[in-house]
């Protein structure tokens, strides 16, 4: 019984980050308006099916090179400068979303955490460390 649970939650918590990830995705491309403006800035306005395609083969893609575990061999300096970037990539891109939408200051006040919100933030943060911590510390060994 015990593993039956084991196995739920990890479901459950799997689905759960899947989501969370997914509807900050469709929050950057459908309310930051990211494809017209690139379509714009690009003036390839015809071409629009083409940059969704791209994201979405790029998505399916690098989901299935996780799933299936592949990996690279790269120098130790190299390994981490490429984490530094994507760290602060998807930190930059989750602090952009946070505050184009005002999350946090709705959140905190229909939860009515207004006085807390600086221990919300926080916790967020050390969160968001020690999962990536975890990941690569733990699990990737």
């Amino acid at each position: 019984m015990s593993v039956f649970l084991g196995i739920v939650a990890v479901v459950i918590v799997g689905l759960s980050g899947g989501i969370a990830v997914g509807g900050g995705m469709v929050a950057f491309l459908v309310v930051l308006d990211i494809l017209p403006r690139l379509a714009q800035m690009t003036r390839a306005f015809d071409r629009v099916h083409t940059f969704e395609g791209a994201i979405v083969t790029g998505v399916m893609v690098w989901t299935v090179a996780d799933f299936m575990d592949w990996q690279m061999t790269l120098a130790p300096v190299v390994t981490a400068v490429v984490g530094f970037i994507a760290g602060c990539f998807v930190g930059m891109l989750a602090g952009a979303l946070t505050e184009v939408l005002n999350v946090l200051p709705i959140m905190a006040k229909r939860l009515g955490l207004g006085p807390y919100i600086i221990w919300l933030l926080m916790a967020m943060v050390l969160g968001k460390v020690a999962g990536s911590l975890f990941e690569w510390i733990i699990f990737r060994t």
